[in-house]
């Protein structure tokens, strides 16, 4: 699991009414925004409201755009697959009629996103080799997760249309996974040392990686000094600055685990799943404390460092510690240290 993660040229396909609009080169960047499976929903809806008849071509136009071909084809790998005639019933459900006024607006709002201003944000978080190439789509569907899928071979960005959610949360949220999707494209000299770890301390090294979430917040956001919920409504802004107050004792939560990967206190696959993904949360420590520490770092030593260290994640503990040290010897905000058993054990502590 490695770490997850200018003005920048790019390819920006738009597939909404013309499909062919806005081309500008870039080898680094090929970026395609399809909202063409909602954009056939709310046309079906449109007619069905109208009293018209839903003829055979609209679902046609329905089912063949390549974000529900996909979708469909992600579910059933998942064994939670739906049929044509099932998704027709969900279309054609009054429930969804009701909200297609507001699905039409925030459709209509997200496709104003400036996504291409979302790509240069994550590039500015990524060192100089990575790629991002990626779609982005925007879909109407039962379900109202969103998720990133078949990121080695076809990278896109599956976007629920959410009327809670604004243009800028929306631009926000491509931001993050943009950066995750040109981390994985990254060659890491750090990932052959991990490696050849010993079995243990390579579980645990690869966990560390999960805080690559932190860096996509921070790279979503546009740096160090912005609120990674600026756009957010209240209550997400409140929960992440509670979450902050307790970076000492959640840095201090996560590294028992890895400690734990080290010693094999965790004996099944399970167990060590369980512990690791409870993490994540909605934004838990992987994000929290990701995000202190990469903050951290860029305060002290520059964008340039947090960027290198994006090569070996495990630098990010090495030099979060220098530059912690640093800020707590100054009489600034003390913060929690990673422990030199653990640097050790991850073949970056002292003698290393």
């Amino acid at each position: 699991m490695r770490l997850t993660t200018l003005g920048v040229a790019a390819v920006v396909w738009a597939t909404a009414a013309t499909p062919s609009r806005a081309q500008q080169a870039s080898d680094r960047l090929q970026l395609r925004f399809d909202p063409s499976e909602a954009e056939a929903v709310l046309r079906i809806i449109g007619k069905h409201r109208a009293g018209q008849a839903v003829a055979d071509a609209d679902w046609q136009r329905l089912f063949v755009t390549e974000p529900y071909q996909r979708l469909k084809r992600r579910e059933a790998s998942l064994h939670i697959g739906f049929t044509d005639g099932e998704f027709e019933a969900f279309v054609l459900a009054d429930t969804l009629a009701a909200r297609a006024p507001a699905l039409r607006r925030t459709l209509d709002d997200w496709k104003g996103a400036d996504l291409t201003a979302a790509a240069a944000r994550a590039f500015a978080y990524l060192p100089a080799d990575a790629r991002i190439r990626a779609k982005v789509f925007v879909l109407i569907k039962p379900g109202i997760n969103s998720f990133v899928y078949e990121t080695r071979t076809d990278p896109a960005i599956f976007l629920y249309l959410d009327p809670s959610r604004t243009a800028a949360q929306f631009e926000n949220t491509v931001a993050h996974e943009l950066h995750h999707i040109g981390y994985s494209t990254v060659s890491a000299p750090g990932d052959s040392a991990i490696a050849a770890l010993p079995p243990d301390a390579k579980a645990a090294a690869e966990w560390v990686g999960a805080f690559g979430e932190g860096f996509a917040m921070l790279a979503a956001a546009g740096g160090p000094d912005v609120h990674p919920h600026a756009d957010s409504p209240s209550a997400d802004r409140a929960r992440w600055d509670r979450d902050m107050a307790n970076f000492n004792r959640d840095l201090v939560r996560v590294q028992a685990f890895l400690l734990d990967l080290v010693h094999a206190k965790l004996a099944t696959q399970q167990a060590r799943d369980s512990a690791g993904y409870s993490f994540f949360g909605v934004q838990g420590p992987w994000y929290t404390v990701g995000w202190k520490m990469a903050v951290t770092i860029e305060h002290r030593f520059g964008r340039a460092k947090l960027i290198d260290c994006m090569l070996d994640p495990r630098q990010v503990l090495v030099v979060y510690n220098q530059a912690a040290a640093e800020q707590n010897s100054a009489g600034g905000e003390q913060l929690a240290l990673w422990s030199p058993e653990l640097l050790a054990a991850l073949g970056v502590g002292p003698g290393r």
